[in-house]
């Protein structure tokens, strides 16, 4: 069973593995149709598409982030459409970073299914090796998925609310955000009305989880950096957040790599705190 990470070579041993499923996660989130239009044009065989609003988030509200999660029956039943049952072993990829690949990851785990990796590198890894590509579109037959105890909890905003209120990411929790600086520090926000971070957490860009060759770093280095930004927090009271619950798993997905695993996912992060503009936010690195 594999449950991080996946190299192209290993992967393109098991495309006709019936009990496999590839599920190809590539989005743009300043263009949301182009994921399936590049499915279209060309993916790892066998593989099926799986897109971020219509698939792995529920139908975002006047009070929910940009990317909230979807009712546990629906997406149940997603990962049975997919294909996916408790015999399966899912890999996810997506473009390169593995930045939309980590929240159908963290999606699995938390509806109990740990046999779940991420190809590292994504599809530019895949190509560099010079594997195939396909413009097949597969269906893979039905299974029943059935949720068992979550292997990732995700909290919600009151949860977040009563952290920031009671002092406690000063005394023993940590939210780590996974923007870029600028964004984090409210000094760039392209995406979301206003700009800034909740009050009390810590920035941990996802980027710095990836080399230059757009992989994972080696669980020693992820571990040494992530030892730096968790502090005297241990990892099951870390908290991941980001701009709407997608980056953050990219977060999560690093942590468990380095082995410091069962930090919670915020699952509404900065898009659904700022929709009460009563709550605080933050400037500044």
């Amino acid at each position: 069973m594999l449950t991080t990470l996946i190299a192209p070579e290993k992967l393109n041993a098991h495309l006709d593995d019936p009990d496999w499923a590839i599920i190809d996660c590539r989005f743009e989130l300043a263009r949301p149709a182009w994921g399936a239009g590049a499915y279209a044009a060309g993916h790892i065989p066998n593989a099926q598409y799986a897109d971020l609003d219509g698939d792995l988030s529920g139908a975002a509200g006047p009070r929910t982030g940009r990317h909230p999660l979807p009712a546990v029956a629906e997406l149940a039943a997603t990962f049975g459409r997919l294909g996916i049952d408790a015999g399966v072993q899912v890999v996810a990829y997506d473009q390169g970073n593995g930045m939309f690949a980590a929240r159908l990851w963290w999606l699995l785990r938390w509806l109990g299914h740990g046999a779940v990796a991420v190809l590292d590198g994504g599809l530019q890894a895949w190509e560099r090796a010079g594997l195939p590509l396909s413009t097949r579109v597969v269906t893979r037959p039905v299974r029943r998925f059935e949720p068992r105890a979550a292997l990732s909890e995700p909290l919600g905003t009151a949860a977040i609310e009563a952290l920031v209120a009671g002092g406690d990411l000063a005394r023993g929790r940590r939210l780590v955000d996974a923007r870029a600086a600028d964004r984090f520090a409210g000094e760039n926000e392209t995406l979301d009305p206003v700009a800034g971070h909740v009050p009390g957490a810590v920035n941990h860009p996802f980027a710095g989880n990836l080399g230059a060759d757009g992989r994972f770093l080696a669980p020693e280095l992820l571990r040494e950096r992530w030892l730096r930004t968790l502090g005297a927090t241990p990892p099951a009271q870390a908290i991941a957040m980001c701009g709407s619950g997608v980056t953050a798993c990219h977060n999560l997905l690093a942590l468990e790599v380095a082995g410091l695993p069962g930090a919670a996912l915020y699952s509404g992060s900065w898009s659904e705190w700022i929709r009460d503009p009563q709550r605080p936010v933050a400037r500044g690195a």
